[in-house]
């Protein structure tokens, strides 16, 4: 069923309207950021949450958080994984409250950093790690290192992916299937084709053709696309792209900052791939800044094979706060009492049945819209089927709607990740708030068909 376009333009109007009454402090806030901020948000991209402002947020636990006006929301963005542990998990602040009071960073190792890297051996199988502040950093020190040992230029990405702001990623596919710089990239150094050769997902026979020029470094991929929407692997794709990256000499890199949803282990444990270097960050510090990337012994021996002991402090790898011992201390927290098989047990349970009550209401008043699943995540996107490639994901949106979708549920009380209609649950998530999100999203779907 078509959604007409002049009614939802009515239905937007209303939402933007209860907006305005519901957030009148938040409204006083934003007007003051406004002369001590850019587009009056700490980050450029806080401006894409709809409404006339953003809310600004009173406190936040577990699944929920508060606005400076005293609404509740039941949170299903959870920082865009940031806390997927939910809201300041009870071990992870009072293991960072008693590490504030020992020392924050010294550029010294702790004991916690040797359990948190056999922690992470355990779950993804990889046998050494690096630890850096970000995600990004993981991604960006990982391509760095893949360069130096290859002796090659070359990152192959997917086309639409998201690796936080690495250069590298930043490009797409154009009309004749030429690497172009993505709509949006600010201040890019070079051309992307200077980089990069972009890939699409799914498609082995274009990740061979791109390997066969023989100047590929590394293949950066998360083991399902998640930031354009969830795009999941055809059987049996990720094993032979591992096979590809063997054959040609080029470093694998699996990305699990969002596909950890999966599991303890992620995707990687889930299918049992075997990637040269596995990045991650986001979660696994409980909100407390971090990231990390694993390597094989095969790996981390041809990086000391290159790396000289007097300048490796200048080599472009770390930062001074990297590896401090605050977040070690919050990831040995996070990871060994709130991110554990248990809880990711009953996180995808109720992301299935977040799931179920989308399809649910998208089958009843018969809309073409697909809900995609991915352990503790959900998403639904306007189109009937699911998506094989970022291009069709990415073809599949509708600015216009996504913005009513999440205005309205931004006013029922609900936060969706802002980029796209991503519910994400937590270890403090309950039936109850999944329950309501479903009565909720039904009563949308309701209103939307009607006079159609």
């Amino acid at each position: 069923m078509e959604i007409n376009r002049d009614h939802l333009k009515k239905l937007m109007a209303k939402e933007e309207d209860r907006f305005l009454v519901l957030h009148p402090k938040s409204g006083h806030l934003f007007k003051q950021a406004q002369e001590v901020m850019p587009g009056g948000v700490p980050m450029s991209w806080m401006a894409k949450w709809p409404g006339a402002y953003p809310l600004f947020v009173d406190s936040a636990q577990g699944a929920h958080f508060t606005d400076v006006d005293g609404h509740d929301y039941i949170d299903f963005c959870l920082g865009d994984t940031g806390s997927m542990t939910g809201h300041s998990p009870k071990a992870t602040t009072d293991a960072v409250t008693a590490q504030m009071k020992r020392g924050i960073t010294a550029m010294l190792p702790t004991e916690n950093a040797v359990l948190v890297s056999q922690d992470l051996t355990k779950r993804f199988g990889l046998p050494l790690w690096q630890f850096t502040v970000s995600a990004t950093d993981a991604n960006r020190h990982s391509i760095r290192y893949a360069r130096l040992i290859t002796g090659r230029s070359k990152i192959i990405v997917i086309d639409k992916c998201y690796h936080g702001s690495v250069d590298e990623t930043f490009g797409t596919l154009d009309g004749s299937g030429n690497t172009v710089m993505r709509p949006g990239n600010l201040g890019a150094p070079v051309a992307l084709d200077v980089t990069t050769r972009v890939v699409e997902f799914n498609n082995l026979a274009a990740m061979e053709a791109a390997l066969a020029h023989g100047d590929v470094a590394a293949i950066l991929m998360e083991p399902a696309m998640t930031n354009i929407g969830i795009v999941l692997p055809e059987d049996g794709y990720l094993h032979a792209v591992g096979e590809l990256a063997k054959k040609h000499g080029t470093v694998w890199i699996i990305d699990e900052t969002h596909t950890i949803s999966a599991g303890a282990g992620g995707m990687t444990h889930q299918l049992g791939l075997k990637p040269d270097m596995l990045t991650i960050g986001k979660s696994i510090g409980g909100g407390i800044p971090t990231g990390t990337f694993g390597m094989t012994k095969g790996v981390a021996d041809r990086i000391k094979a290159k790396v000289i002991r007097e300048i490796v402090d200048t080599g472009g790898i770390g930062s001074t706060l990297a590896g401090n011992a605050l977040s070690f201390a919050a990831m040995r927290a996070t990871l060994s009492e709130v991110l554990s098989a248990k809880n990711f047990g009953h996180m995808i349970e109720l992301g299935d049945r977040w799931s179920d009550g989308v399809d649910a209401a998208i089958k009843e008043f018969n809309l073409p819209w697909h809900c995609s699943r991915l352990g503790a995540r959900g998403e639904y996107l306007f189109q009937p089927t699911a998506p094989k490639t970022g291009k069709e994901a990415s073809d599949a949106g509708d600015f216009e709607l996504e913005q009513y979708v999440h205005l309205r549920l931004l006013n029922d009380g609900f936060l969706i990740t802002p980029f796209h209609n991503m519910a994400l649950m937590s270890p403090d998530t309950t039936i109850e708030d999944v329950d309501r999100h479903t009565e909720a999203f039904r009563a949308m779907c309701s209103d939307l068909v009607k006079h159609q």
